[in-house]
């Protein structure tokens, strides 16, 4: 513990005359006593802040889950529920036997971790099981995020494979180079930072969000888009979700538990930054929460009027998604930049975010929730937007004072970190197209990517699942005939299930 109290029985006892070496020697223990209880009060104290940030994040897939089940038609709610849960499932697993090993495990040349796997000789010196349950919870939002591009039309093995796939392997991968203390390109790094400087990617705008976003842009091109998602003369046409509500519901779920993705990315909380005031490490939490909610909030404001300019309705899905793109922009920055910044992250994520959406229905690219458009763009701005911003006193609290340590070009600390930020986007773009777009590739050639058309339009719950998640009525209801049943006959009433 910084700043721990100690005691010299040997300087203390000539101070006490008579029986001194016993008086100074009690007096010591008793001091030590008190010392130790102070650090592991602290210990408890860093390890509480974590789990409970733990906590939060993992309820980010409730979010996730409940924002995936409303933004698809209805007939596909159980699917898309289901992948969400599995993602949490396999991801456990696999981040366990693996993935944290390959994350955070000591390697020789930067690229990899090649220890602890199964958490073998854990804890360690630096790292509690809190940390490995922290860890755990970022790596399964990348595999969420992948889930929602390829929704309604991929086989159910399919996101099994990647899920694992991802979790195990591809994203710990990413997080061992910007998050270990030995990546290659860790702001953490003692000596031979990357342009001096290392990236800076605080909470996951790179590592999660892009990860998850690029994952899900191969999918979705390698798989195509949704029957019915564009006429043959190459409009658009609007699939849409059969639950706002859902949305809205798992959006305000996702925002709460941000505040445990960036805020908690310290993973101490007792560290004081000017011994014996009132600023320390929990500043820096609370300007975090600060900053990310500014730039959740610019975004929907910009998305709103902006949306309303373009289609001329007040669209609360697509506000929606932009204070999410906010959130994913500033995850990169959160710790580093002062709240006025912040808001110039929300509005550009914002623009960034509509011009992709847009860019994606020239290309004919269907992402039916705006996943690799959102976490993928956002995302790439993010990181971006940290290399103009970063201010260099914050950057030197999180990240620890020493030569050569650069921050932002608009804040007067040069072209260094920019730099840094720009090589992080194109070595995650390369190594993530390079792993989880072979791997679509190859399933798809499997014949184990995109289920059949008659499946489709019939609907993944009553095709693969056994039933419908609830009665509903979608537009294209006519497609879909039960064994025994006349065309044009009515669905069957709750109490009357279809034959299966």
């Amino acid at each position: 513990m910084s700043g721990a109290i100690t005691c010299s029985a040997a300087d203390l006892s000539a101070l006490l005359g008579p029986n001194s070496t016993a008086a100074a020697n009690y007096i010591c223990g008793q001091l030590g006593t008190v010392n130790n209880k102070f650090t592991d009060a602290a210990y408890a104290i860093d390890n509480t802040y974590l789990l409970f940030s733990a906590y939060l994040v993992f309820a980010m897939q409730l979010g996730f889950a409940m924002l995936c089940a409303g933004s698809v038609r209805a007939k596909n709610t159980m699917n898309i529920m289901l992948t969400n849960v599995l993602d949490a499932a396999a991801g456990g697993l696999f981040y366990y036997l693996f993935g944290y090993a390959f994350a955070f495990g000591e390697s020789s040349g930067g690229f990899i971790g090649a220890h602890n796997f199964g958490l073998k000789d854990f804890p360690t010196l630096t790292s509690d099981y809190s940390f490995f349950l922290y860890q755990w919870a970022f790596a399964i939002a990348a595999a969420g995020i992948t889930s929602g591009s390829i929704a309604e039309r991929t086989q159910f093995v399919a996101y099994l494979i990647y899920s694992s796939f991802l979790t195990g392997f591809v994203y710990p991968v990413v997080a061992h180079w910007f998050w270990s203390p030995d990546g290659w390109a860790s702001p953490f790094l003692s000596a031979d930072r990357l342009f001096g400087t290392g990236a800076i990617d605080f909470a996951g705008s790179g590592v999660v969000h892009m990860v998850g976003g690029i994952a899900g842009l191969w999918g979705a091109l390698i798989e195509g888009p949704r029957i019915g998602r564009f006429e043959e003369g190459g409009r658009a046409i609007a699939l849409r979700g059969h639950s706002a509500s859902l949305v809205v519901l798992g959006t305000f779920l996702l925002w709460f538990g941000w505040y445990g993705f960036n805020p908690g990315s310290f993973t101490k909380i007792l560290i004081p930054y000017e011994s014996g005031s009132n600023y320390g490490q929990w500043s820096g939490i609370g300007r975090t929460a600060v900053t990310t909610t500014l730039s959740g909030c610019t975004a929907a404001l910009t998305t709103l009027f902006g949306k309303r300019l373009l289609s001329g309705h007040w669209m609360i899905t697509d506000v929606c998604n932009g204070l999410l793109g906010g959130f994913a922009a500033i995850t990169a920055g959160c710790s580093v930049v002062e709240p006025w910044a912040a808001i110039v992250c929300g509005f550009i994520a914002s623009l960034v975010l509509i011009g992709c959406n847009k860019l994606a229905e020239l290309l004919k690219y269907d992402d039916p929730l705006e996943a690799a458009q959102l976490h993928g763009g956002c995302g790439a701005w993010g990181l971006i937007f940290v290399g103009l911003f970063a201010n260099e006193k914050y950057v030197n609290e999180v990240y620890g004072a020493s030569p050569g340590r650069h921050y932002g070009l608009l804040m007067g600390g040069g072209g260094k970190l920019l730099g840094a930020q720009l090589v992080q986007i194109l070595v995650i773009v390369g190594w993530v197209s390079a792993t989880m777009g072979t791997l679509f590739f190859i399933l798809k050639q499997l014949n184990l990517l995109r289920i059949s058309e008659k499946d489709e339009m019939r609907g993944m719950d009553i095709a693969r699942h056994g039933g419908f998640a609830y009665i509903y009525h979608d537009n294209d209801d006519e497609s879909i005939q039960f064994p025994g049943m006349n065309p044009g006959s009515p669905l069957p009433r709750r109490h009357d299930p279809p034959a299966l």
